[in-house]
């Protein structure tokens, strides 16, 4: 009659509730679902927009949400479908522990208008949990004095399911001992305890190990076990026992203190104190085997603590007794034997009687070194001894006549250089089991003798100086070693001179005696010397001194240190200008004059460029950078001068290019004045040249006949080695392409170096000038007025 009361109070009280209400908030009635523990997440829980009859359509712009509760993480709601879904998983035994009933009350909101819906999802248990006990192993004591029919409790387990999926029921493994009892306290769970049906004798079986299992309502049931070890705890009822009837044992002389000589070993039946035992000497054991022996108390090992002779005594006789630790202890006695063996217990000694301790390098196989003698206090075969060395040392023992006495001597010449000490060892070795042995170490130290000559590090050398260098300073170094040691390495540098041309070569020259290093006394020039070479000789201070000598190749480098000379145009007075005549009605191209000039450097030091400096008129006359051809670029005309000056430089090709310059005077005449003028000329300088002409004859033949005998060495070298001498000829950048040729000539005193770029076949070759200066002959007509 009270629960329909206050029913009709509740629903009293919520229709004022939602009468009272303002129009734009409406409140449902709750909803309830049900869903089981550990679903999915994601499982859909139920659809409220269907069972509250809500458009889903509006969900999403009415904010259809979950707004409170502390579980609302648990669950989540779908704007698009209305459903409520799992947010993650639910464990029961987390949410609700051990209610009985486990809800989750959800509180579902819309807005526009608002509306508050309630919802309660009840939780069901599925049996997802196994009985646990608080400890995997529970330990209890029992007395074995103990009486049947006491009981002992036990521990009980625990299941975090609820109702049948809770413990159900214990069981325990098969035994003849104890028994169980279980007892139902209602809500507290069913307890099980121990009784105890048959009396225990630790003597028998001082452990016994129970399995208690805890069964759950389930289905299939789940379980879970804790082992039971039950200790029987001891009375002392056993005396200890000697695992044998009589102990002995062989000891060998001279065994470091601490040496076990044998373990005896009691058992007591009983534990803890009752079977604990106490090993110590009988009462009756004298102080001189105290001194020499000590037993463990809890070990039964008789260690050394003295030094046990065989010659002192051969044999011990002691008591051992074993005792229990019980209120009223037993003791039991034994009688142990210790025989003393006989070792090889002296090692061989060694003696040194005589010993050099250095011997010379050169010493002949047979020379003695050292004097021995060994001796062992052992007797029999214990003191018979053998000596011995090493294999791998030139050094053997030979045997003197008086016993146990040798003598080490050489065996094989020596060598400082490869080996200048030695540590012999010597091993004295007797003839016992075991065999003892003993070790002696000598160390003969190898004298040097001077048998090594110096040796250069190179053979020959190879230097490049270049030219102009400063007096004095030094060019170049030689250095050698020697393998010996003090005086006989102490090397001194001579260089090696005859009276011959070399000698003249090598006169500047000077080198240090103590380190190698050479001077040059005066400047080289590379237009005078090309290439020398030379001898050094190495020489130690040993007696008697020995020496070597190695050869030195010197290449002296180019420098540009000579400026170019201008040979043509020379004037009569000497100066660099000359003047040049052409008739008027030349056409463009007509040859001018040619510049010639030589340079005494070599290479791009001697290649010679030609450029206009200076030029009345730059549309009328051309000048060949390569050739020194000077053109006419076009024909004259009446208002042209008839007089017109170039200034022509000359430069070679150096780093730091040097240069000179030369001025050539054209006059513009008149045909007829032109060859009158030619006739002339011609006439003055055909007596000068005829002797020219002869020279240049032989010497243009000469230079012909080396040069194509220089192509071809070139040609069979080439052909027996591929070499790569591209990078030995560097091209200029201006330049057009055209290999450069270099020729070398004497003329008198003088020698020269032409450079310049292809000649041709047929080039005519004029002294005093270099390869810019090859003069090509014009085979036109004396008629078109171009000079040669």
């Amino acid at each position: 009659m009270g629960d329909f009361g206050q029913e009709q109070r509740a629903k009293n009280w919520l229709f004022a509730y939602l009468f009272c209400l303002p129009l734009c908030l409406q409140v449902s009635a709750q909803l309830r679902y049900t869903i089981l523990e550990e679903v999915n997440v994601g499982s859909v829980v139920g659809n409220i927009a269907k069972d509250l009859g809500l458009d889903i359509n509006v969900l999403k712009d009415r904010r259809f949400r979950i707004v409170s509760g502390s579980d609302d993480s648990l669950f989540e709601v779908n704007q698009n479908d209305g459903l409520l879904y799992v947010n993650r998983k639910i464990d029961r035994e987390d949410v609700c522990e051990r209610s009985s009933a486990c809800s989750i009350n959800l509180k579902i909101v819309l807005e526009n208008p608002l509306e508050i819906h309630y919802v309660a999802v009840e939780v069901l248990d599925v049996n997802d949990n196994s009985p646990s006990f608080p400890e995997n192993e529970f330990k209890l004591q029992i007395s074995e004095s103990t009486q049947p029919g006491l009981r002992f409790q036990l521990q009980a387990a625990r299941d975090p399911d609820i109702g049948q999926f809770s413990v159900q029921q214990y069981k325990l493994n098969q035994n003849e001992h104890f028994r169980l009892e279980v007892k139902d306290r209602g809500e507290h769970g069913k307890i099980p305890s121990l009784n105890l049906q048959k009396p225990l004798d630790r003597e028998t079986i001082k452990s016994h190990r129970l399995l208690l299992t805890a069964i759950d309502g389930g289905k299939p049931p789940k379980s879970g076990t804790m082992v039971i070890m039950v200790d029987v705890l001891d009375v002392n009822d056993n005396m200890p026992v000697f695992s044998k009837d009589s102990y002995s044992a062989r000891l060998k002389e001279n065994s470091p203190n601490g040496t076990i000589v044998i373990q005896v070993n009691a058992t007591d039946l009983d534990e803890g104190p009752n079977g604990k035992i106490v090993y110590s000497f009988g009462n009756n054991v004298n102080n001189n085997i105290r001194k020499l022996f000590h037993i463990e108390p809890y070990t039964g090992e008789i260690i050394i603590i003295g030094e046990i002779d065989f010659e002192v005594k051969g044999s011990y006789e002691i008591d051992i007794q074993a005792s229990d630790k019980g209120y009223a202890p037993f003791r039991t006695e034994k009688s142990v034997t210790v025989n003393i063996v006989d070792i090889n217990d002296n090692v061989p000694e060694i003696e040194v009687t005589s010993f050099s301790r250095a011997i010379p390098e050169d010493s002949r196989p047979g020379t003695t070194v050292a004097l021995i003698s060994v001796k062992d206090l052992d007797s029999g075969l214990d003191g018979k001894v053998t000596c011995l060395l090493d294999d791998d040392i030139p050094f053997t023992l030979s045997v003197s006549l008086q016993e146990n006495m040798y003598s080490v001597v050489t065996k094989s010449p020596l060598d400082r250089e490869k080996q200048h000490q030695y540590e012999i060892k010597i091993v004295a070795k007797d003839a016992g089991h075991p065999s003892l042995s003993s070790e002696k170490t000598i160390i003969v130290r190898v004298s040097d003798v001077n048998d090594n000559s110096p040796a250069f590090t190179q053979s020959p050398y190879t230097f490049y100086i270049t030219e102009n260098n400063a007096p004095g300073a030094s060019i170049f170094s030689v250095s050698a070693s020697d393998c010996d040691e003090n005086e006989n390495s102490q090397i001194s540098y001579r260089i090696q001179r005859d009276g011959g041309d070399d000698h003249r070569l090598v006169s500047f020259l000077n080198i240090n005696p103590e380190n190698g290093v050479i001077l040059a006394l005066k400047t080289v020039d590379f237009e005078t010397l090309k290439t020398f070479d030379f001898q050094v000789v190495a020489s130690d201070s040993g007696t008697p001194s020995l020496s070597s000598n190695v050869t030195v190749n010197v290449f002296i480098l180019d420098q540009n240190d000579n400026t170019p000379l201008v040979v043509f145009p020379v004037s009569t007075n000497g100066s660099a200008e000359g003047v040049e005549e052409i008739p008027r009605n030349v056409n463009a191209g007509h040859l001018v004059t040619k510049v010639r000039a030589y340079d005494a450097d070599i290479g791009y030091n001697g290649w010679l460029l030609f450029s206009l400096q200076e030029v009345t008129d730059h549309s009328l006359f051309g000048l060949d950078r390569y050739t020194g051809h000077i053109r006419t670029l076009r024909s004259f005309t009446e208002t042209d001068e008839a007089e017109h000056k170039l200034v022509i430089l000359v430069k070679d090709n150096g780093n730091i290019s040097l240069s000179a310059t030369t001025t050539v005077i054209i006059k513009v005449v008149e045909p007829k004045e032109a060859f009158a003028s030619s006739d002339v000329k011609s006439s003055e300088t055909e007596k000068v040249e005829n002797n020219v002409t002869f020279y240049l004859i032989i010497t243009l033949g000469s230079v012909s006949a080396l040069f194509l005998m220089s192509i071809i060495v070139l040609i069979v070298m080439q052909c027996s080695k591929a070499t790569d001498y591209s990078s030995k000829y560097l091209q200029d950048t201006n330049y057009d392409g055209t290999l450069c040729h270099s020729i070398q000539y004497k003329s008198g005193d003088k020698r020269y170096m032409l450079v310049g770029p292809r000649m041709s076949i047929g080039s005519t070759l004029v002294p005093g000038s270099n390869g810019n200066t090859l003069l090509v002959p014009d085979n036109r007509s004396c008629d078109s007025g171009e000079k040669v």
